[in-house]
């Protein structure tokens, strides 16, 4: 059964429904190790507690146009895209992209963007592209600042 498909109800069973995955995403093919993906997804959620925001990650090729397709990737979120802010490295073509949405890029500037831009590199540079994904995001949670009610955690 697929995530979110319905099973067929049998006489006198319930029909069950398989809740969507949350969390990190892999297959054979993914750079990280299931606890790299872990780890990646906890310095996610923290940064979005903290800063009310929604952060996304995306590793891969961004085709001839980065930037274009770094939108679409931010429009593709849907309604969470106005709160969201994307990390998309492609490593093969030695680029690295932030995108915000309309409310989300009032608290990340273009100086701060280009600030986590510049973390990323200097781990991705080194072959460390976990250590990349996680030093941008940070930054850019950093650079977002907390929400005033959640200052005093």
């Amino acid at each position: 059964m697929a995530h979110g498909e319905l099973t067929s109800p049998e006489p006198g069973r319930a029909v069950r429904w398989s809740p969507p995955p949350v969390g990190p995403q892999g297959d054979l093919g993914s750079p990280f190790s299931t606890a790299e993906r872990n780890t990646l997804d906890e310095v996610i959620a923290a940064a979005e507690r903290a800063t009310g925001l929604r952060f996304s990650v995306y590793l891969g090729d961004l085709g001839p146009d980065t930037r274009t397709t770094s939108e679409g990737l931010l429009a593709g979120l849907g309604p969470e895209a106005t709160v969201s802010v994307l990390l998309a490295v492609s490593p093969g073509q030695k680029v690295v992209e932030v995108v915000t949405g309309a409310e989300s890029g009032r608290r990340i500037s273009d100086r701060s963007a280009r600030l986590a831009v510049l973390s990323t590199i200097a781990s991705c540079s080194d072959g460390d592209l976990l250590g990349g994904l996680v030093n941008g995001v940070r930054t850019l949670a950093d650079q977002a600042g907390t929400l005033p009610e959640r200052a005093n955690w």
